[in-house]
């Protein structure tokens, strides 16, 4: 009937699972990376955490994904820095 061929399920979810392989990939591969600039502020006497470099990655996760980019850019802070009120591991 249309011209547009029919959806392949099955592709469609092997495609989103591998979309899901690579974000999860970033995802530890920024929270290591977050961990190590962590570590080398408080060598050097720095805070643990840089307010303004926090809200500054809120607001990028919020202007592409709306309010839940909040929720994300929480979470991936938080897997990079751990929870506050805590010492980093």
């Amino acid at each position: 009937m249309g011209t547009e061929p029919e959806l392949n399920f099955a592709e469609l979810r092997r495609n989103i699972d591998a979309l899901d392989a690579e974000i999860m990939r970033l995802v530890q591969h920024r929270a290591e990376v977050s961990r190590q600039v962590g570590r080398a502020r408080r060598a050097s006497g720095g805070p643990r955490v840089v307010h303004q470099r926090e809200l500054e990655i809120f607001a990028r996760y919020r202007q592409c994904l709306g309010r839940e980019g909040d929720e994300l850019a929480a979470l991936l802070l938080r897997l990079g820095r751990g929870h506050l009120g805590r010492e980093p591991q």
